[in-house]
Order: C-alpha cells, then sequence, then structure tokens
C-alpha cells in the first residue's frame, strides 16, 4: 500500500521540478518543503514587476503552498501508517494544488531575472525557430495562453519528451505542468491575480506583455538541456 501510494502522489506531482529537497522520503524520515530564497532582491523586476506585488507572491503565497504541502504530507503520512484508503484519496486534492503551487513558483522566480529581456539563443532559440517558425510566433502564442486563461491559473512553454518538440500549453488553478500534461516546464507565466493585480489592475495583457521583459533565457535554455538528456 505504501509504495503504490507513493507512485501516486509522484504521479501528481513531478521530482525533476522541484529545485530543492526530493517529493517523498522514506515513511520513517519524511523531509520538510521549504520556501526557496528569491534569487534577487524583491524590488529587482523593477518597473515589470513591483516590489509590493514580488513580496506578497514569495513572502505570502508561496509561503502557504508550502505550509499547506507540509501540513498535507503529514496528515498522509499518518493515513498510510494507518492504512486508512479513504483519508488517503482525500488528500489528494491538497497535494496536487499545494504541491503544485510550491513546484509552480519555485520554477516561476527562476525563470525570471532583472538581467533578462531580449532573445533566447543557441539551441532554444533553434528549436522555437523551428516549432513555432520564429521567436515572436512562440511569443505571440504564449501569451495568447496565458491572457485567455479562464480564472486562476498558468501558461507554459514546455517540452515535448515523446516528440522532443517544444509546445505551448495552460494548466489551471496550480496544476503542475509535467503531472498534468507530460511536458517538461520551461518557462511559465502565472496570471493568478495576486501576481499582478496591484500592479496592473485588471489588465492582465499588459503584465503578461511585461514579462518578457524580465525572461531569464539561459536559465530557460539549462532547462531545456536537462530535459533533453532526461528524455
Amino acid at each position: 500500500m505504501l509504495s503504490a501510494t507513493l507512485s501516486a502522489v509522484k504521479s501528481l506531482i513531478s521530482p525533476r521540478a522541484v529545485p530543492s529537497p526530493a517529493w517523498l522520503a522514506t515513511a520513517a524520515v519524511r523531509m520538510k518543503h521549504t520556501l526557496p530564497d528569491l534569487p534577487y532582491d524583491y524590488n529587482a523586476l523593477e518597473p515589470y514587476i513591483s516590489a509590493d506585488i514580488m513580496k506578497l507572491h514569495h513572502k505570502k503565497h508561496h509561503n502557504t503552498y508550502v505550509t499547506n504541502l507540509n501540513v498535507a504530507q503529514e496528515k498522509l503520512s499518518e493515513a498510510e501508517a494507518k492504512n486508512d484508503i479513504n483519508s488517503i484519496i482525500s488528500l489528494q486534492p491538497s497535494l496536487r494544488f499545494n504541491g503544485g503551487g510550491h513546484i509552480n513558483h519555485s520554477i516561476f522566480w527562476e525563470v525570471l531575472s532583472p538581467n533578462g529581456g531580449g532573445e533566447p539563443d543557441g539551441d532554444l532559440m533553434h528549436c522555437i525557430k523551428r516549432d513555432f517558425g520564429s521567436y515572436d510566433e512562440m511569443k505571440k502564442e504564449l501569451t495568447a495562453s496565458a491572457v485567455t486563461v479562464q480564472g486562476s491559473g498558468w501558461a507554459w512553454l514546455g517540452f515535448n519528451p515523446v516528440s522532443g518538440r517544444l509546445r505551448v500549453s495552460a494548466c489551471a488553478n496550480q496544476d503542475p505542468l509535467e503531472a498534468t500534461t507530460g511536458l517538461v516546464p520551461l518557462f511559465g507565466i502565472d496570471v493568478w491575480e495576486h501576481a499582478y493585480y496591484l500592479q496592473y489592475k485588471n489588465v492582465r495583457p499588459d503584465y503578461v506583455g511585461a514579462i518578457f521583459n524580465v525572461a531569464n533565457w539561459e536559465n530557460v535554455a539549462r532547462r531545456l538541456s536537462e530535459a533533453k538528456l532526461a528524455a
């Protein structure tokens, strides 16, 4: 039962996307997830993303996902010890939502940079041109995907390990891209209102357009290289 439960949780949340502790430790020793530090100051992405938004987004929202994920995994351990299948099943939505929130935001901070913007180069640009025709076409498709997400969610540039191609995809709420679609996340745009409302109000297209000015294409290129090696 324990091995089956661990496999079920792993299928919801991809360990490849997490930059720090492994998703699941053993039943005897389960590691706590922690809020990762930002690789830059809260005001470093201004004027495109304000310091107030970054503080709220990182210290409050992401931290809440981490806290709730740890609580859910503790409850999962207790349910597994009791062989309580009903509780194990009932915990899956919380694991998916909070685990996805932790995965998605851990990636998000790293694919943004105060030294970002411009256009990618090297193999990443080659793949973009091959699969979309041009960087502008990729940007147009990714932007449209982000702007048209209904309610809250994410738009992603991902890598398909089966076809070896890049694809744009959107996920609702905090659903993690890889566990949901099989695509390896390379670059994500958070379109939950907490990511932009303090600065951009309800004008989501302006926020989405601004994101490309701080896109960390070097980090995205490394993610692509790692995804290709793992495919």
